[in-house]
């Protein structure tokens, strides 16, 4: 070939829209002088897709390029380095099957998602110039946004051949074997038919990785900043390279919290297979069994199904440093977990709840135990045929309803007064424990409602909203009272005299319809044979394994559907002898999972 002697400066676009094969991938930060300033020498003439169609050993190669289009990139202005297997590494009859799986997939996936751009052209292929030295060793990224080292005399440990032979349009390497394709945990799901289910699920949306239309979870979002414009057609800007980058909505903060398909991060995983899955998939489900009226429940019941098992499995190296080390942790914190004690309170109503925090991982019983780890380029996959995750730790939560907080009433009784109109029989206000008080942190978040007679002739009651509760799920439910010693150390006798009430929840059936049940009809806060004093927390179990028919997990409840009303039964002669008081101190409700 003629020998040039060149300078190289080209205006290089965000090309081919396999360079944004992931919003987590790296960019391409190398900037345009690091490669292009400099004068090359010895630049042979014409493009890299001519050098390789001449290349009678690399004409398996060329056959691949050529069916998949990729034959007018590489002949393009654009800038390349070319990994090339020769044909002693790569058959005829393997270029054949790869041009076969290509047209298979042609027009049912876009082309960045190929598997054959993505899996083997892409992982051939790299942005920009490189070159290797006697000394040299540099991480570069392919087209496809995997990591690979280039050293001297190989690329992620495949021998070179040939290197640094400089065209009009890059460098071209011929390689002694093909490059390895090094999977992510989300594309490792669509390699293993053990994960079938698992894969049906997290690439919902996905024309060719899952069964389902919808939910979309999956999507791919135009990036134009990074797209090749073309023209103005109509008033319309038409791109020659369209990028895209992969999101998921599972992967974002509220669900999964973990970028699964980037290459920046590293993540351990455990992932059931398909045997534990359906199994998983039988149990998990009757929780989660919505009433007939609300909007999309199909759609609901199977979201939260699939996430009350994966949500709580992926763990973040980050956050726990010692995965993959010789040191075996005592506990480890997955994505899910929440790791501000203050946001703990907020989330789940207690600092001293760990949901999505394991204890023991590897040891016996634990979430580790019995897994298989596979590697992939951003971590690990623990392949696990039994489960060792305990829902009480993950989405069979503890349900705690603070008094004190606005949005837990719903409404207290009310009756009208001289001017016809109706004003409350009760006055709820905010007590708080001081750090000084016997009672602190006795009394759950250190807050309760005193709920004071506004009228001194009637009884009356408060009805508490409950959220997210499962179905088909044994609950025993609690009402906390506190002690008007917690808010005021000298309150007086009468002040601290005991109450007498009446509780009944409010639910829906499976047809919607509102249904309530008396669960305690009197109950005295002062009854010393059941353990309650005036002058105690009182926790009082209104109902042992109580199962809701349907579930308002994840519901956004303008009305919630589970009510607790409380209401005073106390009788006038009864509050004029000083015996009961009509004044409620309200902690909280806690609806607790039923143990055996």
């Amino acid at each position: 070939m003629k020998v040039m002697k060149i300078k190289i400066k080209q205006i290089v676009l965000a090309g081919l829209a396999g360079c944004a094969i992931s919003a987590a991938t790296t960019a391409c930060t190398d900037t345009w002088d690091d490669h292009y300033e400099a004068v090359a020498e010895g630049v042979n003439s014409g493009s890299l897709w001519q050098a390789i169609k001449s290349n009678p050993d690399l004409s398996n190669f060329a056959s691949v390029i050529e069916a998949c289009g990729y034959d007018k990139s590489l002949a393009s202005s654009q800038v390349f380095t070319v990994f090339a297997p020769t044909n002693a590494s790569f058959s005829q009859a393997e270029a054949d099957e790869l041009i076969r799986q290509y047209n298979s997939e042609k027009g049912k996936v876009s082309e960045e998602d190929n598997t054959v751009i993505k899996e083997f052209l892409q992982n051939h292929i790299a942005l920009y110039n490189y070159s290797v030295s006697k000394s040299s060793s540099d991480s570069i990224v392919l087209m496809n946004g995997k990591y690979a080292v280039l050293s001297t005399g190989q690329i992620n440990g495949t021998p070179m051949l040939t290197t640094n032979a400089l065209y009009e349009n890059g460098v071209l390497f011929t390689v002694g074997d093909q490059v390895p394709y090094f999977p992510n945990l989300f594309e490792y799901l669509r390699k293993d038919a053990d994960f079938d289910s698992l894969r049906n699920f997290l690439y919902c949306g996905d024309t060719l990785n899952s069964d389902r239309s919808y939910p979309l979870f999956y999507y791919k979002e135009f990036l134009p900043s990074r797209s090749v414009p073309g023209g103005i057609e109509n008033g319309k800007t038409i791109y020659l390279d369209s990028v895209f980058a992969q999101n998921n909505k599972l992967f974002g903060y509220n669900f999964l919290d973990a970028q699964l398909f980037s290459e920046d991060s590293t993540y351990w995983m455990v992932a059931p297979t398909n045997q534990v899955w359906q199994s998983l998939i039988e149990d998990y489900s009757k929780c989660f069994n919505y009433d007939d009226n609300v909007e999309d429940r199909d759609s609901l019941a199977y979201t939260n199904t699939r996430l009350a098992i994966v949500q709580g499995t992926i763990f973040s190296k980050t956050f726990n440093p010692q995965l993959g080390t010789a040191v075996v942790p005592d506990s480890v914190m997955s994505t899910s977990a929440v790791m501000n004690y203050s946001r703990r309170r907020s989330t789940w109503g207690s600092d001293t709840l760990c949901y999505y925090q394991y204890f023991n991982p590897s040891a016996a019983g634990g979430i580790f135990e019995g897994t298989t780890a596979v590697e992939c380029s951003n971590g690990q996959m623990l392949k696990a045929d039994t489960w060792n995750f305990d829902p009480r730790q993950t989405f069979n939560k503890i349900i705690i309803v603070e008094a004190e907080r606005q949005s837990s009433i719903k409404e207290v009784s009310r009756q009208p007064d001289s001017h016809g109109d109706s004003i409350g029989t009760i006055s709820p206000t905010t007590r708080y424990v001081e750090s000084v008080n016997e009672y602190y942190n006795k009394v759950s978040n250190n807050g309760f409602v005193e709920f004071v007679p506004a009228s001194s002739t009637v009884n009356h009651y408060v009805t508490f909203n409950i959220t997210d509760v499962l179905s088909n799920t044994g609950y025993d439910i609690y009402l906390v009272t506190a002690p008007a010693l917690a808010n005021d150390s000298n309150a007086t006798e009468i002040q601290r005299l005991p109450t007498l009430l009446r509780c009944t929840l409010g639910y829906n059936n499976q047809a919607g319809r509102h249904q309530e049940r008396q669960l305690v009809s009197s109950v005295n806060t002062g009854d010393d044979k059941l353990g309650y004093s005036p002058d105690s927390v009182n926790w009082i179990k209104l109902a042992d394994d109580f199962k809701f028919e349907v579930s308002s997990y994840g519901l956004v409840e303008d009305n919630p559907q589970v009510t607790l009303k409380v209401e005073t039964r106390v009788s006038n002669a009864q509050q004029r002898n000083n015996q009961y008081t009509r004044t409620m101190r309200i902690d909280c409700i806690v609806l607790k999972p039923h143990e055996e």
